[in-house]
C-alpha cells in the first residue's frame, strides 16, 4: 500500500490490474509496447502481456482507432491511446460516427466497449496544435461517456469503469498532471476499486460560493479557496470527474446552499463545459437560489501561444479564480 501515487503509476496500475483480469482488454496506440509509452503510462506492460496484447502502431490515427472500435465490436475491449487528444481530430469518424453512433442505430444490439485516452489540454510550451481540451467537443456528442479525472485516486478509479463500460469512454488525461504524486486512500488500492461515471466529487465544503471544475483546475481551485479562506471567503469546490454524463444534481444541491456559482475550465469559453453548467442551472430549480449572476473562468478565446508568458496569460490562474470569487461576492 503506497499512500502517495503519481498519477502516471495510478494509470499504469489501472490498465495492468484490468488486462490481467479480463484477456478481452488490450492497448494499442503510438508507442504504446517497446517504448513503454510516450509519457511511460503504459511502463513494464508489454514485457508482461506482450504483442498480442500491447500493440505499437504506425502514426495513423484513423487507421488504429477504426482497428479497436472494429475490435470492439467483435467483441473485445480496447484501449486506443492517442498520444494527445489533438491527434483524435484524425479520427474523430471512428470515434463520433463508428463507435458512439453505434449501440444507438442497432437498437441496442451492437454495444462498443473501448476507451480513448491520452493527455488533453494545455500542457507546457507545446503551442496552439498541442494545447486544446477537448471536453466541450466530446461531451457535445450522445452515445459518448466523458471522464475527466484530476488527482490520481480520480484517475484509478475511473480508468478501471471506463474499461469494464459496454460504452465507447473518453478518457481525459492531462500531461502536466502525470507527474504530481496524490495522497492514495487504502480502499483506492484495492482491485475492484472503481468510480461511478458521472457522479462528482465534492472536494471542500463552503458555504459562500460554488467553485466547479475538472482535471488540473480542480488543484487551482482548492488553491483560491484556501487563499480566500484567510479573508473569510469559504468556497465549496466541485470536482466533475465526468462531463457526459453530468452530475448535475451535484451542483444543484451545493448552489441551493452557497447562492453562488463560478465555473473553471482550460478550454475555450465559447460552447464550453462551464457554459453548459451555467445553462442547467438557469433551467433548473437552483436558478431561485442564485444571489448574482454566475461566471466563467475559462482559457483565453484564441489558439494557444507559444511563448510562455503569453501561454500562462492564456490559460487560468489562481489569481483569476479570485478575482471572479470577490467580483461574484460584491467583495
Amino acid at each position: 500500500f503506497n499512500s502517495y501515487n503519481e498519477e502516471i503509476n495510478a494509470l499504469n496500475q489501472a490498465m495492468d490490474e484490468e488486462l490481467e483480469r479480463d484477456e478481452r482488454v488490450f492497448l494499442m496506440g503510438e508507442e504504446v509496447a517497446q517504448y513503454d509509452g510516450a509519457y511511460k503510462v503504459s511502463r513494464g506492460l508489454w514485457k508482461k502481456y506482450g504483442d498480442k496484447r500491447i500493440i505499437d502502431t504506425p502514426i495513423s490515427e484513423m487507421g488504429f482507432a477504426g482497428i479497436a472500435v472494429g475490435s470492439a465490436m467483435a467483441g473485445l475491449r480496447p484501449i486506443c491511446e492517442f498520444m494527445t487528444f489533438n491527434f483524435s481530430m484524425q479520427a474523430i469518424d471512428q470515434v463520433i460516427n463508428s463507435a458512439a453512433k453505434t449501440y444507438y442505430m442497432s437498437a441496442g444490439l451492437q454495444s462498443v466497449p473501448i476507451v480513448f485516452r491520452g493527455p488533453n489540454g494545455a500542457s507546457a510550451g507545446v503551442a496552439a496544435q498541442h494545447s486544446q481540451c477537448f471536453a466541450a467537443w466530446y461531451a457535445h456528442c450522445p452515445g459518448l461517456k466523458v471522464v475527466s479525472p484530476w488527482n490520481s485516486e480520480d484517475a484509478r478509479g475511473l480508468l478501471k469503469a471506463a474499461i469494464r463500460d459496454d460504452n465507447p469512454v473518453v478518457f481525459l488525461e492531462n500531461e502536466l498532471m502525470y507527474g504530481v504524486p496524490f495522497e492514495m486512500s487504502e480502499e483506492s488500492n484495492s482491485k475492484d476499486f472503481v468510480i461511478p461515471i458521472g457522479k462528482a466529487k465534492i472536494e471542500r465544503q463552503g458555504t459562500h460560493v460554488t467553485l466547479v471544475s475538472h482535471s488540473r483546475y480542480v488543484g487551482h481551485c482548492l488553491d483560491a479557496a484556501a487563499v480566500l479562506a484567510k479573508e473569510g471567503i469559504e468556497c465549496e469546490v466541485i470536482n466533475l470527474r465526468t462531463i457526459r454524463p453530468m452530475d448535475v444534481d451535484t451542483i444543484e444541491g451545493s448552489v441551493m446552499k452557497t447562492n453562488h456559482l463560478v465555473t473553471v475550465e482550460g478550454g475555450w469559453p465559447q460552447f464550453g463545459v462551464g457554459a453548459e453548467i451555467c445553462a442547467k442551472i438557469m433551467e433548473g430549480p437552483a436558478f431561485n437560489y442564485l444571489d448574482a449572476p454566475v461566471t466563467r473562468v475559462t482559457g483565453v478565446d484564441i489558439p494557444m501561444p507559444y511563448a510562455k508568458i503569453l501561454e500562462d496569460n492564456s490559460v487560468p490562474q489562481i489569481k483569476d479564480i479570485i478575482f471572479s470569487v470577490k467580483k461574484t461576492l460584491n467583495v
